[in-house]
């Protein structure tokens, strides 16, 4: 999880310099086309094989990791990167909250709540299509991380996150190529968009996948909390950007949660179990840790 996020912001950080070339809608096109290139060679899914019940996941989470970057980016060219990032954080947050009845993982999540708002210092914007936009990104995390945990159940490997980011590449052929055509790119943004893809989608996409195959959707979704804390500190090793002494606090605080979370757990999160729902197909032998439901949550 801690490597899916620095890998997604590092990734971030490197395709917003393609942005005064290709734009935001360029920039996540052309990470969709890598991200899909990258999986479809590690997971190698064999798309004949799925089933219809192992279909209906797959199709929806590539409509949900499409809308999802597309309009997390637009969001932030329009009421900036501190609100959008808060009002996106309000999807795993809302998954954290829904998945526990643990008073300490409320806790934790409400005091990573308040430390994520402090963190990225969110104004006030009064431009209302920006936030329905950041909305529509959390609702789209939450989905995410939903689906990704029921592919993880039905499918082995990485083949359904290679479906589904197939998928996604495909939709945006039409949205890339008029971007592109629009606005022709240069080798350095098509070179600082296709890192993106790899740093930002392919390797998280792998890597959420890999993670809530072994621990609970609640825990996922307040470490998710870490995602702003990279971000800070990618700004304030890579751009120079000087943090406050409430942005250290806030950082401190989202570690502290997380610890806590993790250490007060009840059950150890790297406990799986099987279930007659989540048996590998007929024909292919199970492997440790695949097709399993992550203990808890």
């Amino acid at each position: 999880m801690l490597g899916s996020a620095a890998s997604n912001q590092t990734g971030a950080a490197v395709g917003a310099l393609a942005f005064p070339v290709i734009g935001p809608a360029g920039v996540v096109a052309v990470r969709q086309w890598v991200a899909a290139a990258v999986l479809l060679a590690v997971g190698r899914p064999r798309l004949r094989t799925f089933t219809a019940a192992q279909w209906r996941p797959v199709l929806a989470l590539a409509a949900v990791f499409a809308t999802m970057n597309l309009s997390l980016y637009t969001a932030v060219g329009r009421v900036g990167l501190g609100l959008a990032v808060t009002l996106e954080f309000l999807g795993p947050l809302s998954v954290a909250l829904a998945s526990s009845r643990r008073r300490t993982d409320l806790a934790c999540a409400a005091a990573v709540a308040a430390a994520v708002v402090a963190l990225t210092r969110p104004r006030p914007a009064s431009d209302f299509l920006g936030i329905g936009l950041g909305l529509l990104a959390a609702c789209c995390w939450a989905g995410y991380i939903l689906l990704n945990r029921s592919i993880g159940r039905t499918l082995p490997g990485a083949e359904g996150s290679a479906a589904a980011a197939a998928l996604s590449g495909l939709v945006f052929v039409p949205i890339g190529a008029f971007v592109l055509v629009l606005h022709p790119p240069t080798a350095g943004a098509l070179a600082c968009a296709g890192a993106a893809g790899v740093l930002s989608s392919a390797v998280p996409f792998l890597a959420d996948l890999l993670a809530l195959r072994r621990v609970p959707a609640r825990f996922f979704g307040v470490f998710m909390s870490v995602n702003p804390v990279l971000a800070a500190v990618a700004g304030l090793v890579v751009l120079g950007q000087a943090l406050r002494w409430t942005q250290w606090l806030a950082i401190l605080v989202i570690v502290s949660a997380n610890s806590a979370s993790v250490l007060t757990a009840r059950t150890p999160l790297t406990a799986v179990r099987r279930s007659p729902r989540t048996a590998p197909r007929a024909g292919r032998a199970a492997t440790p840790g695949r097709c399993a439901t992550p203990g808890g949550g």
